[in-house]
């Protein structure tokens, strides 16, 4: 039997169907399972439903189809089918074709494995698969309610003395199994609930090591899959009947959950990817002896050391200074921590809209979905400042030519030849003409990011074409400047960029 195409909603029990009385359905065929689940209803009166069944349907049928006359041949093919196609059950309503359930059909379904549901004439299919849809809704909100105080509750674990145990203790609770942190070495660090045997703790290590970054991949597991930024690589197998799943912790910094549940539940999986963002976060580098280090060094700054004096304690290498804006609502503390566990570092700093990240020179820098980022160069303590204005710069780039990334390029630029005040002092100069209305500066510079193109800055703004013609007919009027003078549009330029 193939595995049913499952739906993002909650199965249904068929036993929970059999219980409403209103619909007076009654099994009379087929296992009496408390197992068997129903993910939709599909009404057919073809002979064969096998091409038009996805699996896990309840298929619903008043025997049109039968022919006069029909021996157990027809009924053993017509079971079969449905059960090759991974059908659920099978409903037949009696009236106003068949007065009974034929008995064919019954031995069919019994010798099959299907279970054969009796329709009475007062309920319609129309009524049983509202029923469906209804029971449905009631178990995607009981999952909603789940999930949303397992995450109230682990939150309020994280912000405990014992944050790390407090975790695991609550994680382990809600999923009724067994919850461990795994270091970089594969140590076991901290566990909580039932133990299980021998066999699942060691399946549960060995699946650890197969998501942990700095372990070569090299087993295949039936479930994979990868995490973006703050959402944690997974990978899932099942021994002795216990649902082992271990997601990564940070980016490469190789702490593992792993999880050993005798069963899964809706909502499991986002439970424990909440537990593994939290534990990201706890096990973070301001955890390890290098973040206490970094630490001190931060707060020697802020006493009056220089960046030469605390150089020792942040390793004496090179780092790079990340900008980021996020494609959606303006980041709070959580999103930001998780951009910083994305790129491998704890020094993070969310200003509004834009989160900057101070990342170890060695580390890669790749794009993130969500985010817009701007790279600098890799620069040692002294330098600091000026790659924090190059990232600035290259996060202004990115924006304004809609790319996911762009690094601080080595090559120096026409801006460096004139000196910060000087260059500040003219462009307030030139563009104070458009100080009055912030929405003209903006869309200039757009338009001259995108080489004067009134549709793609309509697109870039969330406005019209004919609003972008006239705020540069404005521009145009009041700056009293030709902008289509290549001398103008690179003076204007210039002074956007240091305005």
């Amino acid at each position: 039997m193939p595995d049913p195409t499952v739906p993002p909603t909650p199965p249904v029990p068929l036993d929970a169907l059999l219980a409403r009385e209103d619909l007076g359905l009654r099994r009379i065929a087929g296992p009496d399972d408390p197992g068997l689940v129903v993910h939709w209803v599909h009404t057919s009166e073809m002979a064969d439903p096998y091409p038009y069944l996805l699996g896990g349907e309840l298929l619903l049928s008043a025997g049109v189809h039968i022919p006069d006359g029909a021996g157990p041949g027809y009924f053993d093919a017509y079971a079969s089918r449905i059960v090759a196609a991974g059908g659920a059950a099978l409903g037949f309503g009696v009236a106003p074709v068949h007065d009974t359930v034929p008995d064919a059909l019954v031995e069919a379904c019994a010798l099959h494995g299907l279970p054969l549901l009796e329709v009475p004439p007062r309920t319609t299919f129309s009524g049983v698969a509202r029923a469906v849809w209804r029971l449905m809704a009631q178990a995607r909100l009981a999952e909603l309610r789940r999930v949303t105080e397992a995450q109230q509750g682990l939150a309020a674990a994280a912000g405990r003395p014992d944050p790390v145990p407090s975790v695991l203790r609550r994680l382990a609770g809600r999923l009724d199994g067994w919850a461990v942190l795994y270091g970089p070495e594969g140590t076991r660090l901290a566990a909580a609930g039932r133990e299980p045997g021998e066999e699942v703790r060691l399946a549960l290590a060995g699946l650890a090591d197969v998501v942990r970054p700095d372990v070569a991949p090299g087993r295949d597991l039936p479930g994979t899959a990868a995490g973006g930024a703050g959402r944690p690589a997974s990978a899932a197998d099942t021994v002795a009947g216990t649902r082992l799943t271990a997601y990564t912790l940070g980016a490469g910094r190789g702490f593992v959950l792993g999880v050993a549940a005798p069963r899964q539940e809706p909502g499991d999986h986002t439970i424990a990817s909440v537990a593994a963002v939290l534990l990201s976060l706890l096990t973070g580098e301001h955890q390890s002896g290098r973040g206490a280090a970094r630490s001190a060094a931060l707060v020697r700054l802020l006493l009056g050391s220089t960046p030469e004096d605390v150089a020792g304690l942040l390793g004496g290498q090179e780092w790079r200074v990340v900008h980021a804006r996020p494609d959606g609502p303006a980041p709070d503390h959580v999103a930001a921590s998780a951009l910083g566990a994305a790129l491998g570092s704890a020094l993070v700093d969310a200003d509004g809209r834009t989160v900057r990240v101070l990342v170890p020179g060695d580390r890669a820098v790749e794009a993130l979905p969500g985010w817009t980022l701007g790279v600098s160069a890799a620069v040692g303590p002294r330098e600091w400042p000026a790659a924090d204005t190059q990232a600035a710069r290259a996060l202004a780039r990115a924006r304004a030519t809609r790319a996911p990334l762009v690094r601080h390029g080595g090559r120096p630029a026409l801006t460096d030849l004139v000196a910060g005040p000087d260059a500040e002092a003219h462009a307030r100069a030139l563009l104070a003409p458009l100080a009055a209305v912030p929405a003209l500066p903006e869309t200039l510079r757009t338009w001259l990011s995108l080489h004067g193109s009134w549709d793609r800055t309509a697109v870039a703004l969330s406005v019209h074409r004919n609003t972008v013609r006239q705020r540069i007919a404005r521009c145009a009027a009041l700056l009293d400047a030709d902008l289509d003078d290549p001398d103008v549009r690179m003076e204007l330029w210039f002074a956007l960029r240091r305005g």
